[in-house]
Formats: C-alpha cells, sequence, structure tokens
C-alpha cells in the first residue's frame, strides 16, 4: 500500500514535530521551509509538562533534556525587588531550552531530505497530490490567509517586547511587575541567563537599548545589572500580536496549527507548547483514522484549549502591565500565591 503523504508549510517548531510525529507512523513527509537554515540565534523557551509528554512521545525529549535546564520554581517580585511571591512546580519542572536548540533536535531526527530549507511552499493548489496539507508558517502565515481571509490577520496588543540573553548563568527565575511593564529574568542552556520585557506602548515606540535602559531606569538591581551586559546586537524587538479567534483550524484537507492558528501573547510562555501539543495530536489522529476524521478530531480537540490558553495570556499580561490599580494587585497576587 502506498504511504501517505503530507505536505508541511513550514519548518518552525511545530511544522517540525507535526513531521516527526507523522514520519513515526509511516506518513511520507515534505516540509517546506523558505529560510536557508535553521535559527542561529535565540532567546530560550519553557516546555510545560504538556509539551514534554507530547516531544517523549515522538522519542526526543531525553535529548532535549540532556542540552536544557529545568526550573522547579520561580518568583514574582514588585519593581523595587519586593518578593510578591513564589511558586515551585514540583516534579513538573518546566524544561527552559533556547529555540535554536529545541529546532535542531527536532531536525535532526528527521530523515534526510524531509526538511527542505530554502525551498518556499507551492500554492496551495500545487500541493493537491497530498493526502493532507499542514500550515505551520507562523503568525504570518499565507496559509491561513488563504483558507480565511483578511479577517484573520493578526492585531496588536498594544505592547511592545524585547528579548535576550548575558553572559552567566541566573541563579533564579523571576519576573518583576511596574506599572506598564514587566521584566524576567531565567536560566537557559549554555550557562546562559535568558530576559525579556514587555512594555505597554504605542505603535511608534523606540525599540533601541537605550530607550529600553531609560523605561527601566530605577528597577531593582537584578533588572539593571542585566540591561548593562546586553549586547544590542543580539537584542530582539518586536510588536507582540495575536490572532483573531478561527472559526476552525481546518478547512478541506488544511490544517492549521501553532501560530498559524492561535498566535498568542508571550505571558504565560504556552505558544510553542500548544504549538508541539497541536503537531502531535494532529499527527496521531492522521495516523489512526482517515484523513476526514482525524483533521476532525484534531480541530475538536485542540481548537477549544488554545483559546482558552491564549485568551488567560492576554489577561495575564493586561495584569502585569497594569497601570493603575497596581497596590490591589499586588496585594491580592501575594495573598493567592501564598494560599497556593
Amino acid at each position: 500500500m502506498k504511504a501517505q503523504s503530507a505536505a508541511v508549510i513550514g519548518g518552525g517548531i511545530g511544522g517540525l514535530t507535526t513531521a516527526n510525529t507523522l514520519v513515526r507512523a509511516g506518513w511520507h513527509v515534505t516540509v517546506y521551509e523558505r529560510s536557508p537554515g535553521l535559527p542561529a540565534t535565540g532567546t530560550a523557551l519553557g516546555l510545560w509538562l504538556p509539551a514534554r509528554r507530547a516531544l517523549a512521545r515522538i522519542g526526543v525529549e531525553q535529548a532535549l533534556a540532556a542540552i536544557g535546564v529545568e526550573q522547579r520554581a520561580g518568583e514574582i517580585r514588585r519593581w523595587d525587588g519586593t518578593v510578591l511571591g513564589r511558586a515551585g512546580s514540583g516534579r513538573a519542572a518546566v524544561l527552559l531550552i533556547s529555540r535554536p536548540e529545541l529546532t535542531r533536535v527536532l531536525a535532526e531526527a528527521l530523515p534526510p531530505g524531509v526538511l527542505r530549507l530554502g525551498e518556499p511552499a507551492p500554492p496551495l493548489a500545487d500541493l493537491a497530490e497530498h493526502d493532507v496539507i499542514i500550515g505551520a508558517d507562523g503568525i504570518g502565515s499565507r496559509t491561513r490567509a488563504s483558507l480565511f481571509g483578511e479577517r484573520s490577520a493578526p492585531r496588536s496588543l498594544r505592547m511592545t517586547a524585547w528579548r535576550g540573553w548575558v553572559p552567566g548563568e541566573a541563579a533564579t527565575t523571576s519576573e518583576s511587575w511596574g506599572p506598564g511593564a514587566l521584566f524576567g529574568i531565567t536560566p537557559r542552556d549554555g550557562g546562559l541567563t535568558n530576559w525579556f520585557a514587555a512594555v505597554r506602548t504605542p505603535a511608534a515606540a523606540d525599540p533601541s537599548l537605550e530607550a529600553l535602559r531609560t523605561r527601566y531606569r530605577g528597577w531593582h538591581p537584578a533588572v539593571q545589572d542585566v540591561l548593562r551586559r546586553v549586547d544590542e546586537e543580539s537584542m530582539l524587538v518586536h510588536e507582540l500580536l495575536e490572532t483573531p479567534r478561527l472559526p476552525a483550524y481546518v478547512r478541506g484537507r488544511v490544517a492549521l496549527l501553532g501560530d498559524a492558528a492561535h498566535a498568542m501573547s508571550p505571558n504565560l510562555g504556552r505558544g510553542a507548547c500548544e504549538a508541539i501539543v497541536d503537531a502531535v495530536v494532529l499527527g496521531e489522529e492522521l495516523a489512526r483514522h482517515p484523513v476526514p476524521l482525524a483533521l476532525r478530531r484534531y480541530d475538536r480537540r485542540r481548537r477549544l484549549p488554545d483559546t482558552a490558553i491564549a485568551r488567560a495570556s492576554r489577561v495575564m499580561g493586561r495584569v502585569a502591565t497594569a497601570t493603575s490599580g497596581t497596590g490591589l494587585r499586588d496585594a491580592a497576587l501575594g495573598i493567592t500565591m501564598r494560599l497556593a
């Protein structure tokens, strides 16, 4: 019997995870990635337990765990350094790993010829010979636009994010909240410190390092120490966007996943995790059921959970960067975390 075939548009985390899942199920897979190579730089992301379990099902979690740094506790601080609360993750540790290392491990797990770097995907009509087409082409997804038009275009969260890393290993994981801004510090693989900042901003905000340092002037010493060591060349700056809720992740034999389906604010650290879970659920459904049924089951299993997480992440971002009522917020947070 001829193996079923899938065209995966996008060779990022979601696309590579999908390819690994389907290859293990005996599918013929082609991954189209317009970039000429895998990302060489990038900040850390956290793999929560559902994503780690999904990665274990495709045989790569142990390789990632050998590289990443496990986070078992963290704290939220006020902008002046006052600890508002501490939380531990117990046995369900979050694995902190950089995007380049994650994509490298996923790509190296694939057979030769599956991943086609430097090769943009043909139009959807030209991929009709495949049994299924999977749009994993990110927040600016052309696949999503082809299925749902301009109404599915990403919209601004009216926040700007800065991200990067500095030499030296962070001893703890922390996120500091101040009026209209937050600042996070975490360990990452390679003995480095990962950092991120998010500020409520107008669209034309100054993205420079100097503007960032000015914005966080007066924050507690750990923030100042990181900002003094930041190299502007390695700093990433972008406006935060999210996609509107889609009526479906599937149309015909085309399915969307990850940021192509549900780009969300980063405040819960779950965007990459949900892309991974999407990919493994989709691949496993396709391995077990005929394509039409598999796609319906995937849509039913993933769309509502993704929507709930995206909504919660948006709310968390607004709370963490509130511009008024921060005293009441901080008191309530402290009580909640102590009770938890």
